[in-house]
């Protein structure tokens, strides 16, 4: 092989040119991220059943689904949540390697056959299937500039003008609304209803039937009549599109005329779908969107297009709303790749430095600095076959390697030299008979090479995944300079090496250079470079000359006194193994990304108000640090739980150029604010820093599942965890262990004597539709507003259902037309139950957090 590139050095540059060429074109198509995609990919199932409590939630909704779910080809794990809000989330996780379009499909026709069995308002509100990806890639904010606009304003805005584009970005996989886009909000007043005689269930029915789109058919259509002439559309009314036009829905009309309307008993207005959640971006109203990262997308190329994109849809926002990116990712992912690929130039540029300092010849010393980019580009043209992407691991790979790929090279040049130094021979034939020694020698290294880092490469779970990468980016660099050092190489040799930039590096006397005469202009200063390069050489090749001579006696005295040799390696390896054992271990580092996150809860079952309370003093603390850009606050939500309790922070750090004191690290801060929150009466809050890999959580550190395989009741699992986590508070392995399920909230029972209810002429029906259209909401169909099918909702106003007694005052239409109290057939008691259930593969389970 080497012989034939050889004797035709321009087919050697014609390949190693292509490989070069391949190289660059498949680094601009490799995805770039921190780390590689490690975590198993996986489903997100969401379902809004409006008004459930969370036990009724896992009742009468999570379970069917869990049950119909068992069997999915390639199913790893499954874990559910249930909301005491009434939504519901079930993430199921498939092997490594499974289709995730395909298992999309299965799961989406294994829902078609359940949905018979669910409730009519969950049916009614759809069931949502996407693909998983924990954490978030960056948060696009709208705001008022002048604050006239609310949250309710700008996430509407936000939904009709923004979200669906951004969704159409490359690289997105999905966007979440911090806020809410508008709704046709029917406020009843319960009093009103009763005086009319007037059931909720009537209310929703009268909107269902009169806002309603009819198809009217045509006139004239097929087959005619002999003689017609023209044919027409007959178009209806279409739904309702204004506040009045439900105001004037009839409920109720007689004979004379007289007729009850929706306005005589209800408020109507556009409001928000959903209140569950509101943000606000340093104290002002915003919108936020989070956007969430495609599997195996570009990060930086996606957050580019976004901002791209947010730049072209800012002229057509209104005048008085301004967008931003408070909270965003990529900066360390980009700082990291930068920091990696900056070694990566160091690393090229001392092995330069290095070969100079010891061949002393340029021409042989540009070789193997040619070899290695060309190397390089076979690599990435590997990754991109194989679908890896350029992350700092793959990176590492490749700084690791060029200390591998000039030993090729350099091997081949050091024979062919010393060929033609020893043999007088010219630069072709020193190269084949060069050549002709050390084929096999190289072809058997490359195989060693290959052989010790591949088996990394099947490393099983997520350590096989993050360190994949990592060996195969290092076995094809090494296949390609073997590749290279058997065709460009000797090539190069060949025809750029010459006789007389041979020398002896032994040590001899430098040349007399001071006689030389020098000559006038530029030459005169190269002559002038090459004496002082000469003398340094020389002196440098006898300072070497020393050392190989020392080294040499120390070899000859260690092999004469072999025992004692080994006894000091003996006792060197010990003490390595020792300072081993003793180095902590971990997955991966937790390091400063620029950014930390906060969870705040207020006591369960407390209102938007007290949560307020609770965020004050949170907020105050990281908008005092000068460390601090922005503040995101997210209320009614976290990663640890959602309802009114809730509430999370996203708080970016200024730039590390400006914060290179220890203290001001994001590990320094969260240890600071963990001391302060700590103070905090009739709340809970914790800092957390991000973890390295996203996708394997929201959090550094460990989560673990506690299970009730035996059905022994919620109260045997949460003593089994209190004990869990008094064991684990002993333990000096374990810090921050905290359980992520929320501690018990007030609820308000009401028992129904359905005995009572049918005496009275009261269907079961009737009296639950009264509650859940009261105290929940109820979907009565869509209106239409500015080009969009918004929703229409039905819920007592907000004085109507603060109190127990709101309850028990409720009055509902019997079948002989009169009126009947809740309170003669229900009694409503206080009483704790849980504002979330948790679920794993099946079975009831709690969730615990730490760090080791």
């Amino acid at each position: 092989m080497a012989r034939f590139f050889i004797d035709r050095p321009i087919f050697a540059w014609v390949v190693s040119l292509g490989i070069l060429l391949a190289g660059f074109i498949s680094l601009r198509a490799l995805p770039i991220e921190q780390y590689p995609e490690v975590a198993p990919p996986s489903l997100a199932i969401s379902v809004v059943y409006p008004g459930a409590d969370a036990a009724t939630l896992e009742t009468n909704v999570t379970q069917v689904i869990e049950q119909q779910l068992n069997g999915v080809e390639g199913f790893l794990y499954m874990s559910s949540s249930s909301l005491s809000n009434g939504t519901a989330s079930i993430t199921l996780t498939f092997e490594a390697g499974t289709d995730i379009d395909i298992a999309q499909t299965e799961v989406q026709n294994r829902l078609s056959t359940v949905e018979a069995r669910l409730p009519e308002e969950v049916r009614r509100q759809g069931i949502t299937v996407r693909q998983a990806n924990a954490g978030f890639l960056m948060i696009v904010a709208l705001t008022s500039k002048s604050g006239a606009l609310d949250s309710t304003d700008l996430g509407n805005i936000a939904s009709t003008q923004v979200i669906d584009e951004l969704r159409r970005v490359a690289g997105v996989g999905d966007v979440t609304l911090f806020g809410s886009e508008y709704a046709m909000r029917i406020w009843l007043d319960p009093d009103k209803l009763a005086s009319y005689n007037l059931s909720p269930s009537a209310v929703v029915a009268a909107i269902r039937e009169q806002n309603a789109q009819t198809a009217g058919g045509s006139l004239g259509a097929l087959p005619l009549q002999e003689g017609q002439q023209i044919t027409a559309t007959i178009t209806t009314a279409n739904r309702f599109e204004t506040e009045e036009e439900f105001r004037r829905v009839i409920l109720r009309a007689d004979e004379g005329g007289a007729s009850v309307r929706l306005g005589d008993v209800a408020r109507v207005e556009i409001g928000a779908q959903t209140y569950a959640t509101s943000t606000t971006l340093d104290g002002q109203p915003m919108a936020g969107m989070a956007v969430q990262l495609a599997t195996g997308a570009n990060a930086l190329a996606t957050a580019e297009g976004i901002e791209l994109r947010m730049e072209e849809l800012g002229a057509g926002l209104p005048q008085d709303v301004a967008w931003s990116i408070p909270y965003d990712t990529t900066p360390f992912v980009e700082v990291s790749v930068e920091e990696v690929v900056k070694t990566l130039v160091e690393a090229m540029a001392l092995v330069f430095l290095v070969m100079f300092l010891f061949l002393q010849n340029w021409r042989a010393t540009l070789i193997p600095t040619l070899v290695v980019p060309i190397a390089l580009a076979g690599a990435c043209l590997g990754l991109w076959l194989f679908g890896f992407s350029i992350n700092v691991l793959s990176l590492f790979g490749m700084v690791l390697a060029i200390g591998i790929l000039v030993d090729d090279a350099i091997v081949v040049i050091e024979n062919v030299e010393r060929i033609m130094r020893e043999e007088g021979l010219g630069p072709l034939e020193a190269t084949r008979k060069a050549m002709d020694q050390i084929t096999g020698a190289i072809v058997g290294i490359t195989l060693v090479l290959i052989a010790v880092f591949v088996p990394m490469a099947f490393f099983p779970g997520s350590t096989g995944g993050i360190y994949r990468q990592f060996s195969v980016t290092l076995a094809i660099s090494i296949f390609f300079s073997a590749v290279l050092a058997l065709s460009l190489t000797p090539a190069l040799c060949a025809t750029f090496l010459r006789k007389e930039d041979v020398q002896d590096h032994d040590g001899a006397a430098a040349p007399d250079d001071a006689d030389r005469p020098l000559r006038d202009g530029w030459r005169g200063q190269l002559d002038r470079a090459r004496a002082v390069s000469g003398r340094f050489f020389h002196r440098f090749n006898q300072w070497f000359a020393r050392m190989t001579e020392k080294y040499g006696r120390t070899n000859e005295a260690i092999l004469a006194r072999p025992i004692r040799g080994l006894a000091v390696f003996l006792l060197l390896a010990a003490i390595t193994g020792l300072l081993f054992a003793r180095l902590p271990g971990g997955f991966l580092p937790t390091e400063d990304q620029g950014y930390v996150i906060t969870v705040v809860q207020s006591p369960a079952g407390s209102t938007r108000e007290r949560l307020e309370e609770a965020i004050e003093p949170v907020e105050g603390f990281w908008q005092s640090r000068e460390e601090v850009a922005r503040t995101v606050v997210v209320r009614g939500f976290s990663f640890f739980g959602q309802g009114q309790n809730n509430a999370m922070m996203f708080t970016p750090l200024e730039d590390w150029s400006e914060r290179s004191a220890p203290e001001s690290s994001a590990g320094a801060l969260v240890g600071q604010a963990m001391g302060t929150f700590m103070g905090l009466d009739n709340a809970l809050a914790f800092a957390i820093q991000p973890p390295a890999i996203q996708s394997l959580g929201q959090a550094s550190g460990f989560t673990m599942k506690l299970q009730d395989r035996g059905g022994v009741g919620r109260d045997a699992l949460v003593d089994a965890r209190n004990q869990l986590l008094g064991l684990a508070s002993q333990s000096p392995l374990l810090a921050n262990l905290r359980p992520e399920d929320q501690p018990p909230a007030p609820q308000l029972h009401v028992e129904i004597d359905r005995v009572q209810a049918r005496a009275m002429g009261l269907s079961m029906d009737d009296v639950n539709n009264a509650l859940s259209i009261n105290f929940g909401s109820a979907y009565a169909n869509d209106f239409n507003r500015q080009g969009r099918v918004l929703q229409v909702l039905v819920q007592a106003d907000a004085p109507h259902r603060m109190e127990p007694e709101d309850v028990l005052s409720l009055r509902i239409p019997n079948a002989q037309g009169g009126l009947v109290p809740f309170s003669s057939f229900a009694t409503a008691e206080w009483t704790a139950g849980p504002p979330s259930l948790s679920r794993y593969n099946g079975y009831p389970a709690m969730t615990l957090s730490g760090t080791a």
